[in-house]
């Protein structure tokens, strides 16, 4: 059985930086290229980043050069290094498999606000 579980999320003022986590579990992490997701208020989910199985990483334009994205195989966890946060970052946070999404876990919130 296939199980995401994020954590890490918070409250932050904009500029301020969080690292969430992926734990993942029933599936071989280290052969996956994985993702992560957000969802704002009001908005439909959105693609933020990808990792391949060997770290090579990508992101979306509004997150270029504030968030970084990592994995460590031997642990079955991923990792989002958000920096200079903005109030538009604000939204439940997800980890996925990249190109299946029939598994979700709960996610994780981040407020910036002052």
């Amino acid at each position: 059985q296939v199980h995401l579980a994020e954590s890490g999320g918070g409250l932050v003022q904009p500029g301020g930086s969080l690292r969430l986590s992926c734990s993942v579990s029933g599936f071989d992490f280290s052969a996956r290229a994985m993702g992560w997701y957000r969802q704002a208020p009001g908005k439909q989910r959105e693609f933020v980043g990808g990792i391949t199985s060997g770290g090579t990483t990508n992101y979306v334009a509004s997150v270029e050069g504030r968030f970084a994205m990592s994995r460590d195989n031997a642990k079955n966890v991923m990792y989002l290094q958000m920096n200079s946060l903005r109030p538009e970052d604000t939204a439940v946070y997800y980890c996925n498999i990249v190109g299946d999404t029939r598994f979700w876990g709960q996610g994780t919130q981040v407020v910036v606000s002052t």
